[in-house]
């Protein structure tokens, strides 16, 4: 259960995002299973060491250059949550993962929409808009 006085964001709809993302992830997983979470310690991370995970984020460091850093890591699962569309190489990260299982989710590209971009910061950017195909082929490679 998502902690009620949970200190990074107190809106309800993340509320309801993050607990949708814990059971999604609980019927999978079960605590205390060490998790790689790709990307820095942020709120649902959190949520993750609260419900029993072992939770161990990368450190910011850039995957595209560098996701040999991620092979260092040894871990039940791998979880990615809005992160292969920040990548130029989502396979490389991929490769690089040594987890028996992953679940991840990103934003769906679609028709009426634009791709996602931050001028004002390099990071809060899409470098891919996934179609569902493209993901499901971009995992089975």
């Amino acid at each position: 259960m998502i902690n009620s006085l949970y200190r990074f964001d107190n809106s309800r709809a993340k509320k309801r995002r993050y607990q949708k993302t814990l059971d999604f992830l609980i019927k999978g997983v079960s605590a205390p299973a060490s998790i790689l979470d790709l990307g820095t310690p942020n709120a649902f991370s959190e949520i993750m060491k609260q419900n029993g995970f072992t939770v161990i984020n990368t450190k910011g460091e850039d995957l595209d250059e560098n996701p040999e850093a991620i092979g260092q890591i040894k871990a039940d699962v791998a979880t990615a949550f809005e992160i292969f569309e920040h990548l130029l190489n989502p396979l490389g990260v991929l490769k690089a993962i040594k987890a028996d299982k992953l679940i991840a989710s990103i934003p769906l590209s679609l028709w009426f929409a634009k791709a996602y971009r931050n001028k004002n910061d390099r990071w809060d950017q899409h470098f891919h808009e996934f179609e569902d195909w493209q993901f499901d082929w971009l995992l089975e490679k």
